[in-house]
């Protein structure tokens, strides 16, 4: 049986408690090769411990996903009852207890499924904001039959292009749980780090157009499926590898992929092309020989960017540009895996993606059409010496250790490199405050903590826990890891009110309640901050394990006794 890592039991732990507590339709975030599938098969076998006559369906809309969970399940509960429905793997089965279904394959078979209590989403931000669509017509349907059916999403990337996170309305998840993010997972070895190169070439878009918020196909493989341009990549990438092994570009289009292989094959590096309309036993040959070392360079287009996990890659070149965050993290991800032989993955960004998403540390989720933002660019700078991108405030590359020039009045702002790396600092804590900050500019109210430290320096943070939309999101989970943190349980003491809409003196009044149970609460020994224009922002906050309050946790079993499923 595989043994659960501390994050996914306290992923499942915090799944279970939010169902318990509340009725909705919850999605869970969990970065790419945080072993998503093997949460998902603890749960399906606590469900049906917990509840024998609990039916699951799992669904996704990736053959390979379906492959894979369905592994993981059986690894995890040899003998678990579950049928797999799945047009392109041959099978048809939807009797059991858990099936594992592509959604192609089940998304008009709503009475033919039945009763079910529970649907697991896999890439659950491929579900539509709207109520149509192959998902959103399956999901109505099954909970016409069993009304009380819940919709658990799992995800890297809780957004959808053109309409931002996917539980805003009328998206129909309620709430995003998320239990750790890329940096703790690298932290403690889960994950290999990125580092990215600033490359030479880089790709004219002027000439794109954008239609349904992403570039549009054809004018983009014009613009980028150049043999002037495929050849001076080719040789970047050669030139950049630097003995590396495994090497993964995602490009434009099928030509495009093809191109880059016969390329990169002129030059004498062993290549091979998966694309869409590669045939199933011909892929995974390609791929077999990529995982063993007998081919050294991969190109696609559009298909390895889930579903194929292949540890070892140690270089990634972005060739297809995108105003899809779902996509860059889909890509970039694929490097994060530990690898056997080198500490980190190399991502070469041909194609602008960090500059236009952020780092994938804290992507930006796109904006909803019609909202009038423009598109600006994360700032940085390149290392003169090695081509290290690095944050604007650097003075120190990462990549090689040259020293920047200082530069007088210089903004110190966030930068864009893909692992949001920035120049740290580390200080001691003499004493932290929490108080009710009202903004000038806007007159919205918000938590501030003022945190003082030993070298009389003083870094306040600010928390919109009120404001609505991805903001307030992401402080509300800011908050519950400080609390969490410290020992306490900021959701039993007040949060019941603040998670939901408040208005005016109710709104104020929870605050102000918050910062008195803050302040009770041990102040962290010491924090991790980052310069972030004229303020900082804190990346982390370290408590001493007897600074720590004992904090009321609800039993493990006490979560599962009255779900309403």
């Amino acid at each position: 049986m595989m043994i659960l890592r501390p994050y996914q039991q306290h992923t499942i732990d915090t799944l279970f408690a939010w169902l318990s507590a509340n009725r909705g339709d919850p999605c869970v975030v969990i970065p790419t090769g945080g072993g998503k599938s093997i949460i998902i098969a603890h749960i399906c076998k606590l469900a049906l411990t917990n509840w024998p006559e609990t039916r699951i369906l799992m669904l996704t809309h990736v053959k390979e996903l379906i492959e894979q969970n369905a592994e993981k399940m059986r690894a995890v509960w040899p003998g678990a009852p579950l049928g797999i429905c799945s047009a392109g793997l041959g099978r048809k089965e939807l009797a059991e207890p858990i099936t594992f279904a592509g959604i192609q394959s089940v998304s008009k078979r709503g009475a033919d499924i039945g009763h079910v209590d529970i649907i697991l989403a896999d890439e659950a931000h491929a579900i539509g904001h709207e109520e149509q669509g192959g998902y959103r017509t399956l999901i109505a349907e099954l909970r016409a039959i069993n009304p009380h059916m819940r919709v658990i999403g799992f995800t890297a990337t809780p957004w959808r292009l053109g309409h931002g996170l996917i539980t805003d309305k009328p998206a129909i998840f309620d709430d995003l749980i998320e239990p750790v993010t890329i940096e703790e997972l690298i932290h403690k070895g889960f994950l290999a780090p990125l580092r990215s190169k600033m490359t030479e070439e880089q790709f004219d878009l002027s000439a794109v157009h954008t239609r349904g918020g992403e570039f549009v196909e054809s004018e983009l493989q014009a613009a980028v499926d150049t043999g002037d341009k495929n050849q001076k990549i080719a040789e970047e990438i050669i030139r950049r590898a630097e003995g590396r092994k495994a090497w993964l570009l995602f490009c434009a289009g099928v030509a495009h992929a093809e191109h880059m292989r016969d390329v990169l094959m002129s030059l004498g590096i062993l290549s091979a092309t998966v694309t869409g309309e590669t045939p199933a036993a011909e892929r995974a040959n390609i791929l077999r020989a990529f995982k063993n070392g007998q081919i050294r360079a991969v190109t696609n287009a559009n298909v390895l960017t889930t579903g194929f996990d292949y540890p070892d890659i140690d270089l990634i070149a972005l060739l297809r540009p995108t105003k899809s965050p779902t996509l860059f993290v889909q890509m970039s991800g694929r490097g994060l895996r530990p690898k056997s032989h080198t500490d980190h993955c190399l991502v070469l960004d041909f194609a602008g993606a960090v500059s236009m998403h952020g780092p994938i540390t804290c992507v930006r989720p796109p904006e909803k059409r019609g909202t009038g933002k423009s598109e600006t660019e994360a700032p940085a700078k390149t290392c003169p010496n090695c081509g290290e991108i690095v944050a604007l405030s650097a003075r120190i590359c990462l990549g090689c250790g040259h020293e920047f020039p200082k530069v007088e009045h210089e903004t110190r702002r966030h930068n864009d490199d893909i692992m949001g790396k920035d120049v740290e600092q580390t200080a001691a804590t003499l004493d932290w405050y929490w108080s009710v900050h009202t903004a000038r500019a806007s007159g919205k109210k918000m938590l501030r903590v003022d945190y003082y430290l030993v070298q009389a320096e003083r870094v306040s943070e600010y928390l919109t826990v009120a404001h609505e939309g991805f903001a307030g999101t992401k402080s509300l989970r800011t908050l519950e890891k400080i609390t969490r943190g410290a020992g306490g349980d900021i959701k039993s003491e007040w949060g019941a009110a603040l998670w939901c809409t408040l208005k005016g003196d109710a709104l104020a009044k929870s605050l102000d309640h918050a910062a008195a149970y803050l302040n009770a609460l041990p102040k962290p020994s010491s924090i991790v901050y980052v310069p972030d224009g004229k303020f900082f922002r804190v990346k982390e906050r370290v408590w001493n394990v007897d600074e720590k309050i004992s904090a009321p946790v609800v039993e493990q079993a006490g979560y599962y006794d009255d779900i309403p499923f």
